[in-house]
C-alpha cells in the first residue's frame, strides 16, 4: 500500500497521504524516507498498531528505532527488502 503525501496514485494503486489514513490494519511499515523524516513515520506506525517497521538501505535513525522498540515493534534498519528476500530464497529459507 503506497503512502506518499504528494501523490494520489502510484503504479496504479491508490496512494494514502500518511500511514494513519490507511483504512485497514497495517502490520509492516516499510520506510523509504530520509533518516530525519523517520520519527514521524514511526509515530504513525505506533498509532495504527503496526507490528514492525523496516527502514530501507541507507536509512538509519537510532532514536526512532528505540521509540519503535519501546512500543514493542520489530525494527529493521539499513536493509533492502528485495536484497534480503533474494538472499533468503537463495539460502532455501523461503
Amino acid at each position: 500500500m503506497p503512502v506518499n503525501p504528494n501523490a494520489a496514485e502510484i503504479l496504479g494503486e491508490r496512494c494514502y497521504p500518511n500511514v494513519t489514513a490507511i483504512p485497514y490494519s497495517v502490520e509492516l511499515v516499510d520506510i523509504f524516507r530520509r533518516s530525519e523524516e523517520v520519527p514521524s513515520v514511526i509515530d504513525e506506525a505506533i498509532q495504527v498498531g503496526a507490528k514492525a517497521v523496516w527502514m530501507q538501505l541507507g536509512i538509519v535513525n537510532e532514536a526512532a528505532a528505540k521509540l519503535a522498540q519501546e512500543a514493542e515493534l520489530d525494527v529493521v534498519m539499513d536493509k533492502c527488502t528485495a536484497i534480503e528476500h533474494r538472499a533468503l530464497a537463495k539460502a532455501g529459507q523461503l
